[in-house]
């Protein structure tokens, strides 16, 4: 059945306009509820109502209803998942018209409470691709006459134009949601690319401004402020990892975050980092370890910075199945007797390996400086 069988210049007319009010750019919610108001006018029918289906294409999940009265449609209650003739609509997948509901063999009968119906129509909407969405019902022509072979054939090319329209609004809200998307990504990148390395910079700048011939409540209060820096820093991590993941996005990258510190450091102040990696980086430990690998890392090129009196430091991660080590040596002074271990840098850096199961040394260099290793396995979890 299709629209040339329609003979009737004013129902053409109507389906046409029909049509038109339909094409105005909508949301899907919106789209379907006008689909049903237009073929229930079409056909001057008392009641109509749009079954979407399932994923499966078995039942009905949504049923948008025309004509019921909201007191009405609250006494009726749940709507209907699709039996009797509703879900002879669903397995034919053809238009249907009944002219006496009451005595027709499939008819499954209306629950208590719900007005009387006697004439039915329905039909299949189909999306571009062919798939059913979902089925219009029609219910008592206002004349009281049973539904015409005009009359499915308005429906059923109403129907299928509304597929179209449906196909587009879905196409619409996916490219809405992508942009979406993409717009939370570039926000993310924003935060860590600026924001993060910003305050990485501000920190190394203010432990190494921070020495012994300062005043000791001076010295606190840079403390206070590197520490506020790193809570900061770590709840901005989070709201990247949040917002990536929610775009199904990869969880941020320490190999990347590691070669942005290394060049912070180089640009800002003035100690020359080569940085190298071996083994899965990004692989190798949980997220919960590598927050902590940065953070280790920081905290190395800071103490080189304010006590090594260093240019250049070789940066050495490697990662294998027992774990990560970071390897720091530098070309300074080296460690002496009266700076033995960094100080509070060194005590740091070992309380922090060993809330992870693992270890950190220091020792001078064959050829000068000093070298670090910092070293946690690549089990350790985020607790509880």
């Amino acid at each position: 059945m299709d629209s040339h069988r329609i003979d009737d210049p004013a129902k053409l007319r109507s389906l046409i306009d029909a049509i038109l009010i339909l094409e105005e750019d909508a949301d899907l919610s919106t789209l379907l509820r006008v689909v049903v108001e237009q073929a229930t006018s079409l056909v001057g029918a008392r009641y109509g109502a749009l079954g979407v289906l399932s994923e499966d294409g078995e039942q009905l999940d949504e049923f948008i209803t025309v004509g019921l009265t909201p007191e009405e449609r609250a006494t009726i209650g749940a709507f209907p998942v699709g039996k009797g003739l509703l879900r002879r609509v669903i397995t034919d997948a053809a238009p249907l018209r009944v002219a006496h509901l009451s005595t027709h063999a499939d008819r499954a009968g209306l629950p208590p409470q719900h007005p009387p119906m006697e004439t039915f129509l329905g039909v299949p909407v189909r999306l571009g691709a062919g798939k059913v969405y979902g089925n219009l019902y029609l219910c008592d022509k206002g004349d009281g006459t049973p539904f015409s072979e005009a009359d499915e054939a308005l429906a059923d090319t109403l129907g299928r134009v509304a597929g179209l329209l449906i196909d587009k609004a879905q196409l619409r809200l996916k490219l809405t949601d992508l942009t979406l998307a993409t717009e939370r990504e570039r926000m993310a990148r924003d935060l860590h690319d600026s924001v993060i390395q910003r305050l990485f910079a501000v920190g190394l700048m203010l432990q190494g401004a921070s020495n012994a011939t300062l005043p000791d409540p001076v010295r606190a209060t840079l403390a206070n402020a590197v520490d506020e820096l790193d809570e900061t820093i770590r709840d901005i991590r989070a709201t990247i990892f949040a917002i990536t993941r929610q775009s199904d996005a990869e969880a941020p990258s320490l190999r990347r975050e590691l070669l942005e510190l290394a060049d912070e450091v180089s640009t800002r102040l003035g100690l020359k980092v080569s940085i190298s990696f071996d083994g899965p980086i990004d692989t190798a430990i949980s997220q919960h370890t590598a927050a902590h690998a940065l953070a280790a890392a920081r905290e190395m090129l800071s103490n080189v910075v304010r006590h090594a009196e260093a240019t250049n430091a070789d940066f050495d991660i490697i990662a294998t199945d027992s774990g990560i080590t970071l390897r720091l040596s530098d070309n300074g002074r080296g460690i002496t007797p009266d700076h033995q271990g960094h100080g509070n840098g060194l005590r740091n850096l070992s309380a922090r390996a060993i809330e992870l199961g693992g270890w950190c040394s220091v020792r001078n260099g064959e050829s000068g400086g000093a070298v670090v290793e910092w070293h946690v396995t690549g089990q350790s979890k985020e607790p509880a």
